[in-house]
């Protein structure tokens, strides 16, 4: 039986978490550090710490005994949150991994923009220029070789928030042999100092060429792994738990398609009355999954101002290209509705 890894963290949000889980639990035993973890992780892992992986001290040194009496091979993260505290548990534990260093500075983004521009990394920052498109570069990294599995195309929505509206990722994009976005790329590996890891690396395309505007240094969300999955084939759940455990992972593609995801934001700031989605949409040419990621009675906030919790639902088509992807996105939307209670009445 293989050695297991350790997850720092599970999310709460099953539309967007389990996929990423079960993918790596079917390649190696997961001891999960959390405090809570939702029902739905349960079946997916080998054990489980009940601790808050991100407090230090004594908790940091509880969760390094906790891998060792266990002889645990990898140390993986998909949180924002506890990014730092796997590089350190993993540095703790001779296990591979970031350092806690290049980490701490992924988290800060004045830090991270300082380190970039000493390597020699063109930057942007979507604030100062937010009519640019978006990109995420999905990076794979091993011992200093550099490979774009995927590129993510993003659809921003409307100012000031500008939460995503939809991911696209097609095998054939062009942007994979855009030299510009692969230097952009690869120096800010190098950069950052990563020989080994899977990383989201977001970009702007400008008139001056790709823009570096923030890293990731772990699994990215949003489904966006599932995307990668189903257009190219290439597992990056998997690759990363392999680039943990000190292993190399399999990123050769094996299809060549596209696939999206779109997010429904509430229309108006208010009490959700209603919602509701129709089998129907799973019947539709293209339609992988459409999930409603919120409930009845909950207050929500409309999109120019709303968070990713405040998403209604969220549905994932494939297709031979981006716009046979755009055109089922726009076939299944049709089957969800929705009431909101204005907040001045809800109140």
């Amino acid at each position: 039986m293989p050695q297991p890894v350790l997850l720092l963290g599970v999310g709460r949000r099953r539309a967007y978490d389990e996929f990423t889980l079960a993918r790596i639990a079917a390649v190696r035993p997961v001891l999960l550090v959390d405090a809570a973890p939702p029902a739905w992780a349960l079946p997916h892992l080998a054990g489980h710490l009940a601790a808050d992986p991100g407090k230090g001290g004594a908790t940091a040194s509880a969760v390094v005994r906790f891998a060792a009496r266990h002889r645990v091979r990898g140390v993986l993260t998909q949180s924002d949150e506890y990014g730092v505290a796997a590089a350190r548990i993993a540095a703790q534990s001779g296990l591979p991994g970031l350092s806690p260093a290049t980490a701490a500075a992924c988290a800060d983004p004045a830090a991270l923009r300082a380190l970039l521009t000493a390597g020699n990394v063109p930057t942007g920052d979507p604030a100062e220029d937010p009519g640019t498109p978006r990109v995420s570069a999905e990076t794979v990294v091993l011992d200093g070789e550099i490979r774009i599995a995927a590129i993510t195309r993003t659809v921003p929505g409307p100012a000031p928030a500008r939460r995503p509206l939809r991911h696209t990722v097609h095998a054939h994009d062009g942007l994979l042999h855009n030299r510009f976005l692969r230097l952009a790329v690869d120096r800010a590996v190098h950069a950052l100092g990563v020989t080994r890891g899977v990383l989201h690396i977001g970009l702007q395309l400008t008139d001056r060429g790709p823009r570096v505007t923030d890293v990731t240094p772990h699994l990215p969300g949003d489904l966006i792994p599932l995307l990668v999955r189903r257009a190219t084939g290439v597992d990056l759940a998997q690759a990363a738990a392999a680039l943990a455990t000190g292993e190399l992972p399999d990123t050769t593609p094996t299809r060549q398609r596209a696939a999206a995801v779109q997010f429904a934001y509430p229309a108006v700031t208010g009490r959700l009355d209603h919602l509701e989605l129709s089998p129907d949409a799973a019947r539709e040419p293209g339609a992988d999954r459409m999930i409603l990621t919120r409930e009845p009675g909950s207050l929500v906030t409309a999109g120019p101002h709303a968070t990713d919790a405040d998403r209604l639902a969220l549905w994932v088509a494939v297709g031979e290209t981006p716009a046979d992807c755009e055109g089922a996105l726009r076939r299944m939307a049709r089957h969800l509705s929705a009431a909101i209670d204005p907040v001045a009445t809800a109140a």
